[in-house]
């Protein structure tokens, strides 16, 4: 990490000329700020510039686009005294400096002109307040009254002001530390960590899309559980997803224990991260033994049982996706395939891997069967060698099983070769429980290895299920091309 750096250097990009010219012109001060201004000292690379203008944000957004041309354009946000130009794959986002206060019930600023030091003690932690000037006589200082650069040294996550007022003010914040502290692999400091404890019922004012986007951005880190295991320790996680919190606990009885069912989410959850970027797959991870609390059961022969959980939290996501504000559509159908289907692949891998069973698989999972191989894979979390080795190879056992068999039969996304039409043309029948009988059978029998997925073998195979069903083809009726 970069804690002394030549900034003038670092501002190189045209745009930054741009602004300090405009900035000149108009007699402003003008800063880049926040988040552009952190990813210099981390290396990391930033498509986004928040600018800050004693003055009018709005002002130096049209002067800068003049001085582009181009047909540049400016989006002006006027309820909030900002602006927005676009250029080159490089977003700019202008507002003047302002001091806010906020009222207790909401999270929307009463807002009032400022000075530099207000903006910067509006924001939400020091290493996001650190500003440097592009007036052309100070072109490239850096402004850093809260320290930011020690605590990016130091990877520490410190809020500006006190903590309780900052997190009052905005309880998004605390999310967003969560989310940092995920992202960049650094420390909340302990203050601010016992401040997000006292203010976690405030989260309850945020909306459940900004609630989302923080944790849907977390999720794509490297290692979210960072992330939930704050939330957890703050009290924030079993205000907006309980669901987790329900899964946490170990208990005993008779000597025979079950393990924590939250940090084995959480485990399964890392797993997936380190061969899959997918961020429906990982929720499915997180998400997958939620139904586990609603049905354990204890079983004097069994010990603890948790039969049909898959199903049971397969019926549970949509109620999350719901107060979460996710989309319901088909990400949400595919979070719930991947919980409902979640136990077949290690139910195969831990008896006789039958053709039968893999088509059925393969059948049912379509094109999704790489995800949820790689999900149950991730779900090997035993600390016994020996049961993750037995697991493991009999994984490679499955996958070669779903490779041959979708070669030879193709099931995947198979359609029954016989169509309703042609059964219902064939029989002059109308639509009626014989022709979903008689599809069923087909799919069955294929499935079953009783008769190749071809159409010939599956005419010959309905027409000898018809018959025994009592039905007797219409005159002049002939088997239908295909």
């Amino acid at each position: 990490m970069e804690t002394s750096v030549n900034l003038r250097e670092k501002l190189e990009n045209p745009i930054f000329r741009v602004l300090s010219e405009a900035g000149n012109e108009l007699q402003v001060e003008t800063y880049v700020i926040g988040g552009y201004v952190r990813d210099i000292f981390l290396k990391r690379p930033s498509k986004d510039i928040d600018v800050v203008v004693v003055g009018s944000g709005i002002e130096l957004a049209k002067r800068v686009a003049q001085k582009l041309g181009n047909n540049v354009k400016v989006n002006y946000f006027k309820n909030f005294g900002t602006a927005q130009i676009k250029f080159k794959q490089i977003e700019i986002e202008f507002v003047g400096a302002r001091k806010e206060s906020y009222e207790r019930h909401s999270r929307k600023p009463i807002v009032e002109d400022g000075s530099l030091e207000d903006d910067q003690k509006r924001r939400d932690f020091t290493i996001n307040a650190m500003a440097i000037r592009l007036d052309s006589d100070h072109f490239g200082d850096l402004i850093d009254p809260f320290y930011g650069r020690e605590d990016l040294r130091d990877m520490l996550l410190r809020t500006p002001l006190d903590p309780d007022i900052t997190f009052s003010d905005d309880p998004l914040r605390m999310m967003r530390a969560v989310r940092f502290a995920c992202q960049l692999d650094f420390d909340i400091e302990a203050e601010a960590i016992e401040a997000m404890e006292r203010n976690k019922e405030r989260i309850r004012i945020v909306s459940g899309e900004r609630i989302a986007d923080e944790l849907n951005k977390m999720m794509l880190a490297r290692k979210p559980s960072i992330g939930f295991r704050l939330l957890d320790a703050t009290g924030i996680l079993p205000i907006i997803l309980p669901e987790l919190t329900q899964l946490k606990g170990a208990e005993t009885k008779d000597g025979i224990g079950h393990k924590d069912n939250f940090q084995h989410s959480l485990l399964v959850l890392d797993n997936l991260c380190t061969t899959s970027d997918n961020l429906w797959l990982r929720w499915s991870a997180l998400l997958h033994d939620i139904g586990k609390p609603i049905s354990k059961r204890w079983d004097n022969k069994q010990g603890w049982t948790f039969h049909n959980h898959n199903f049971i939290g397969e019926k549970m996501i949509p109620d999350v996706f719901r107060r979460m504000r996710f989309p319901m559509n088909e990400k949400m159908k595919y979070v719930q395939k991947m919980v409902g289907l979640h136990m077949r692949p290690i139910v195969l891998s831990e008896e006789t891997v039958t053709d039968s069973a893999i088509r059925r698989l393969l059948f049912d999972a379509g094109d999704d069967i790489d995800d949820l191989m790689q999900l149950c894979e991730a779900d090997i979390t035993s600390k016994n060698k020996e049961r993750v080795k037995r697991f493991s190879e009999n994984f490679k056992l499955v996958r070669t099983k779903l490779k041959e068999l979708e070669e030879k039969d193709k099931i995947r996304n198979m359609q029954p070769p016989v169509t309703g039409e042609q059964i219902m043309a064939y029989f002059d029948l109308k639509p009626c429980k014989e022709i979903g009988s008689l599809k069923s059978s087909i799919k069955d029998a294929i499935l079953d290895g009783v008769i190749p997925n071809d159409f010939d073998a599956a005419w010959e195979y309905m027409l000898d299920k018809a018959k025994k069903m009592g039905l007797t083809p219409v005159k002049g009726a002939s088997k239908p091309s295909h």
